[in-house]
């Protein structure tokens, strides 16, 4: 890919219903500030993931910065889109090390996987995307982002928004009102605009109204009996302490600079074993990934796919060969394109440059950490309800039929278990939930009950007849699904797909 953004318009504000599209850009300084909003956004996960998989999050996130430009350049530049730290693994990581297994076999179970899923990608990309479309139609990539995004639900609920409600709910409010009142540039970056926010109030009350009283995670662990004890668990529990909101301890004591420690990779049979089933996961999360993508900005992205997929096989063995945390395509970076509009690669070149200079700065690090949980609270409350509501989007652009129970029950049952977090015990070592039990619940009962269902019954994903087909063909009753550019029932021809976001 050549390496080079065409200037939108004066590379100012773009006029009201207009979007940056991948291969434009705004001035570098504002370019820059949206590689800050991407930055902020994916960290928190970013950082978070490694340290609950016993990995180092500094090295998590300098690599998450290699492993996007590494994406951008294999997708060549067609897909924006971020690598941060997979939240797929964790469950395999934790019955890795339940039984016995170190860091270095951890991440060599992982990056089998990925050289497995980068194998998938290759192959979707020889043999077409059609075989995507095939196993995920519209019904079931609109379910897999929507239960994606209201999947993280119960984070804000259980760990954010209870640490400090009321500053979650004026970081809330100051997030909505600056999408609808500001104007221009500063209407694009109110998802950064509102951590500033939600930081100087929380200082502010810390200094006026004293300490809060809330339940920290990780902190003030007590056991049963009310006795401290070291390792959070079933009978070891985070409880409620007075403290202040900002606390910048561990940013005083951070170095400047400092390399993340390295490790290489140990292969256990066993443990590989354990990692395999989140590349199920994984390519259902990408697909859905690539299709909110496509749908933001209309453009087809079907003969990238098998790379977007690939690449990000690529960037989980490339981060887990030098001891760092699998990779994956970001929801809550689509959530900051849906909220600014600014689909821009170049913002996440510079997000990416500046993830691998902060990975090897230590001090940033804690100072993002820092960031009160009352405040992520408030930011991902709209956020995540935007990820969800692009698989609304495609669902909707795709004309889905849910009067169809082959498309209702599937989905109503995956959201349920995607966002109520239920969990499969298959054996001891090897539970399914959440977003990896739903997206096998919709994939495999919507395809199950299209073998079952009567020849003559009709539904299942159709579309209106002489409308453009968003994210793949789709089940038509009674004929083949129609291509774009072939002629309809009307005996005319449409129009190729228009790649002009509207």
């Amino acid at each position: 890919m050549a390496i080079g953004w065409k200037l939108h318009g004066d590379g100012r504000t773009p006029p009201p219903g207009e979007v940056v599209r991948p291969d434009e850009r705004l001035s570098w300084p504002r370019t820059a500030g949206i590689g800050a909003q991407h930055v902020v956004a994916m960290f928190g996960a970013t950082f978070v993931f490694p340290v609950v998989m016993g990995l180092d999050p500094n090295l998590a996130i300098m690599m998450s910065g290699v492993a996007t430009i590494l994406f951008l350049l294999i997708v060549g530049g067609r897909v924006p889109s971020y690598l941060g730290t997979s939240a797929s693994f964790v469950g395999a990581v934790a019955a890795i090390r339940a039984a016995g297994g170190d860091s270095a076999t951890v991440t060599g179970a992982i990056f089998v996987a990925g050289l497995v899923l980068a194998a998938v990608g290759v192959l979707i990309h020889v043999v077409g995307g059609e075989v995507i479309h095939k196993v995920f139609p519209p019904v079931v990539t609109g379910a897999v982002v929507m239960l994606i995004g209201f999947n993280l639900a119960p984070v804000v609920a259980t760990v954010y928004w209870p640490q400090d409600q009321w500053v979650a709910l004026a970081t809330l409010a100051f997030a909505v009102l600056c999408a609808v009142l500001l104007r221009g540039f500063w209407a694009r970056i109110t998802i950064l605009l509102a951590l500033v926010f939600g930081f100087v109030l929380s200082w502010l009350l810390d200094a006026t109204a004293g300490k809060i009283t809330s339940v920290l995670p990780g902190q003030n662990l007590l056991d049963g009996a009310g006795k401290p004890c070291a390792a959070e668990g079933p009978y070891c529990v985070a409880t409620a302490f007075p403290h202040e909101r900002v606390n910048f301890t561990n940013v005083k004591g951070a170095d400047w600079f400092g390399f993340p420690d390295l490790h290489a990779p140990d292969f256990k049979t066993s443990a590989i074993l354990l990692a395999l089933p989140a590349v199920i996961a994984l390519i259902a999360e990408n697909t859905g990934h690539v299709k909110a993508v496509a749908a933001m900005t209309r453009d087809d992205l079907d003969p990238v796919l098998g790379r977007a997929i690939a690449a990000d096989g690529v960037g989980t063995a490339l981060a887990t060969a030098v001891g760092g945390s699998p990779t994956t395509t970001y929801a809550e970076n689509i959530g900051v394109m849906a909220a600014t509009r600014i689909y821009s690669t170049a913002a996440y070149f510079v997000a990416a440059i500046v993830a691998i200079l902060f990975g090897l700065c230590p001090k940033f690090g804690a100072l993002v950490a820092a960031t009160p949980g009352g405040v992520l609270g408030g930011i991902t409350v709209v956020l995540y309800g935007m990820i969800g509501l692009l698989g609304a989007k495609i669902w909707i652009e795709n004309r889905v039929d849910f009067a169809d129970p082959v498309n209702l029950v599937p989905v109503a049952a995956a959201i349920i278990l995607a966002i109520g977090n239920v969990t499969l015990q298959v054996t001891d070592d090897f539970p399914l939930q959440g977003i990896a039990l739903g997206t096998i619940a919709v994939l495999v009962g919507y395809h199950v009950l299209n073998v079952l269902r009567r020849p003559e019954d009709t539904g299942g994903g159709m579309i209106a007849p002489g409308e453009e087909e968003i994210g793949g063909p789709v089940r038509h009753a009674g004929r083949e699904p129609r291509r774009p550019g072939t002629p309809t029932s009307e005996n005319h021809t449409t129009d190729t797909p228009n790649n002009d976001a509207s």
